[in-house]
């Protein structure tokens, strides 16, 4: 279904010519949606202690070469999706899945360079090996292992770079807004415990930030040494290290995806059969597909708008239906600042089909 609509909306727009930096995104995440009720089949206590399914998601976008995906880009879309069960693993089954993504995100369109960027969860061989068997990149955030650790403090104090965020990012283990951080790299070479076939070397780029403690911070304390948090990304891309861990960072759209899968369609399971479940999560997924090629059809800002701010301006329109001489007409509000997306929309949808 998604590779047809990609025909008829730019979804995932390829890049444009002479852009060689622009790159299809491909980001997976699990997430625990509650159930209530004891008669649910599959459900469980997941990784956050909530009692319920587990939802497996991949979200496509695109981008040019920049900094951050702040820029023109498409999507994001949903181009894979699978129910699991609530005490599920969150990397069980992600190599399978991921090779699935890859394949459809390729068929959708887009950019020919792909890059899977995932969180530590599933930082193992087998998600990795099937991102290199796909022909992609990866960015996966490294778990601080002693392996890991060790690779860190090999890193000379020189080769430290210093970074100012745009904006300020809020830390939730200080308690505080941090702005300014280091980013260093090194090669790193990652499952040495597994045979050597399974062993992939590829560089490690750590970012760290000062561990302040905001008790003694808000009196003007003076520290003894500095002590830093350090968080490692592991992957092959091409990029310039301060672009690549920007564009890690970048995963957290899949977040912002699932909020607004659950603020809708998603907002419970209603069936205490998994099937029936499962059928709900792939109606929800359809509907949020539909809903992003009604927003990049709009144009202006809806392309990249979020589903509940396009059915706000698109979708629940104030309008009277008239019927006379065989035709119904729609009454629209007059001089709305929803007119212009509205029929920008209509006249992309309504147009006569393009001969083959």
């Amino acid at each position: 279904m998604l590779v047809k609509l990609a025909v008829l909306a730019p979804v995932l727009p390829a890049a444009a010519e002479g852009d060689r930096d622009a790159v299809t995104w491909l980001d997976v995440d699990d997430t625990m949606r509650r159930t209530y009720g004891y008669a649910k089949q599959g459900v469980g206590y997941g990784y956050n202690k909530v009692k319920g399914l587990n939802a497996l998601l991949a979200i496509a976008s695109t981008s040019p070469g920049a900094p951050t995906s702040t820029g023109p880009g498409g999507g994001p879309v949903i181009v894979g999706h699978r129910l699991r069960e609530g005490p599920v693993n969150s990397a069980r089954g992600a190599g399978k899945f991921l090779a699935d993504a890859i394949a459809a995100t390729r068929r959708t369109g887009g950019p020919a360079v792909l890059c899977a960027r995932l969180d530590s969860a599933f930082y193992n061989h087998s998600v990795v090996a099937a991102v290199l068997t796909a022909g992609a990149r990866f960015s996966i955030t490294a778990r601080m292992d002693p392996a890991v650790t060790a690779a860190i403090t090999k890193i000379p104090d020189d080769g430290w770079v210093s970074i100012r965020y745009p904006q300020a990012i809020y830390d939730d283990e200080s308690q505080q807004w941090i702005s300014d951080a280091q980013v260093a790299e090194t090669t790193y070479t990652a499952f040495t415990s597994k045979p050597r076939k399974h062993q992939v070397s590829a560089r490690l780029i750590v970012r760290r930030v000062k561990r302040l403690n905001p008790e003694t911070a808000a009196q003007e304390q003076s520290e003894l040494f500095t002590v830093h948090r350090y968080h490692a990304v592991f992957t092959n891309s091409t990029e310039p290290m301060l672009t690549a861990e920007a564009h890690h960072r970048d995963h957290a759209i899949v977040e912002q995806v699932i909020a607004d899968v659950k603020a809708s369609a998603l907002a419970h399971f209603p069936s205490g059969l998994f099937n029936a479940n499962a059928a709900w999560l792939a109606c929800a997924v359809i509907a949020y597909n539909l809903t992003r090629a009604a927003g990049v059809l709009a144009g202006e800002k809806m392309g990249l708008a979020r589903t509940a701010t396009i059915r706000t301006n698109l979708i629940n329109l104030p309008a009277r239906i008239a019927y006379s001489g065989l035709i119904y007409t729609l009454h629209l509000p007059a001089h709305s600042r929803r007119e212009v997306p509205f029929l920008t929309l209509a006249a992309a949808v309504m147009a006569p089909p393009q001969a083959a």
